[in-house]
């Protein structure tokens, strides 16, 4: 049986089978009295109610919903994320409010490695009820497919637990979820004197065979930065994740010019995350291999940083995507609406732009345009319903959300 959703103002970008870029990052197909006829979770017909409802019987139709000219958007696609975490860190960002540098809290135990800590003491089951817990709440302000990064193991067994977790979270959750191997989060202290070790006897010898027969992740990311991975060893452990059939990732020149972005052009990675300090050579590099970059509003808001120039990005033909980078340290984010407003207001994106963003251009990001990131024939019926006439009130109702109601698979599910 099919279900007719009527009378809804209708806003989504057109999938034309790769990321937009540029211009046409900006187009929005608008439909004023627009009807969705969804079978099985899929959008079959979508436009006119008359062009709809063409050859359908009314005994066709199991459940009609008339929305009374609210205005409707793609449900939100979050392509970046650390939100498999075990414990908070708040305490953390109350020294950083105060002004102690980020190696001091390390030496008091913070920082990455105390969420590795945290999730090498929590069991299983209760690093999924934590970890449930912020996930639903992400799917109650609209996100309704997710990325999901390992990385807080950086121990063969600890990543795969997370991996698990994170598939446990795709199953048990209404959300899809794109599962991504991290284990290259950072070097752990045992390594700190030879992290190449690390990268090629650990993550490339001992993990990447491990995580691939697990069969659970479907990307692999490294975070090359200084002081973490160098470009040589990212290169080294991507083009290694790439033989073994990974989709490939990168955390990029989050606070150095390194070349992380050149290094995601050269590999074609599906996307590079961050982008704060990556140079207008490698961005444009990267529009031309056609990896997306992935920016992060919200991170830049938590640390006080100057926030990445999406006007630039888009205007220099780079597919952009932005997402909530929801952790425990450096972004305790899971709102895609507020992430959307930061977008508008402090990366100078139009409001279209930031809605190809954080649907069907983040859909790309995570290799799941085929399935979710617009309202087409064919793809999934995941939909908000949003408290204003347009999705300018994203951005326009600041520090709430605009998201009334959410759809997964045609069924209301927030």
């Amino acid at each position: 049986m099919k279900k007719l959703y009527r009378n809804m103002r209708l806003f989504t970008a057109v999938d034309n089978g790769r990321a937009l870029a540029g211009a046409e990052q900006g187009k929005i197909s608008e439909l004023k009295n627009a009807s969705m006829l969804v079978s099985n979770g899929v959008v079959e017909r979508v436009g006119a109610e008359d062009e709809v409802m063409k050859g359908i019987c009314g005994r066709d139709i199991s459940f009609e919903k008339d929305f009374g000219g609210a205005c409707v958007i793609p449900g939100f696609v979050d392509p970046h994320t650390h939100i498999c975490f075990a414990k908070r860190r708040e305490d953390e960002f109350g020294m950083r409010l105060a002004g102690l540098p980020y190696l001091e809290i390390l030496a008091r135990g913070g920082g990455i490695l105390s969420s590795v800590n945290a999730v090498k003491e929590t069991d299983e089951e209760e690093l999924f009820r934590r970890s449930e817990r912020t996930v639903l709440a992400a799917l109650s302000k609209g996100t309704t497919t997710i990325e999901i990064k390992s990385g807080y193991g950086l121990d063969t067994e600890a990543e795969l637990k997370m991996l698990r977790v994170i598939e446990r979270i795709s199953k048990e959750t209404p959300l899809t979820v794109a599962p991504t191997f991290m284990g290259a989060h950072a070097v752990p202290p045992e390594y700190k004197s030879d992290p190449d070790k690390f990268v090629d006897e650990i993550l490339i010898k001992e993990m990447l065979p491990k995580v691939k027969a697990q069969g659970i992740a479907r990307f692999c990311d490294v975070f090359c930065e200084e002081g973490v991975f160098s470009v040589e060893q990212s290169r080294r452990l991507l083009k290694a994740a790439a033989a073994m059939g990974f989709k490939l990732k990168i955390h990029a020149d989050e606070v150095n010019d390194l070349g992380g972005a050149g290094l995601a052009a050269e590999l074609h990675t599906t996307s590079a995350e961050h982008l704060l300090a990556a140079s207008e050579v490698h961005l444009k590099a990267m529009g031309e291999a056609g990896t997306i970059a992935v920016l992060l509003p919200a991170t830049a808001y938590s640390l006080k940083k100057p926030y990445a120039n999406g006007r630039n990005i888009v205007d220099w033909n780079v597919p952009v995507a932005i997402a909530t980078d929801c952790n425990p340290g450096s972004c305790f984010c899971e709102s895609m609406p507020f992430v959307f407003g930061l977008a508008v207001m402090k990366m100078n994106m139009t409001v279209d732009e930031a809605l190809t963003a954080s649907t069907l251009n983040a859909a790309y990001a995570i290799g799941l345009a085929d399935k979710v990131g617009s309202l087409q024939p064919g793809k999934q019926a995941d939909f908000l319903v949003l408290d204003g006439e347009t999705p300018v009130a994203l951005a326009y109702h600041a520090g709430s959300t605009s998201v009334m109601e959410v759809y997964k698979l045609g069924e209301k599910v927030a």
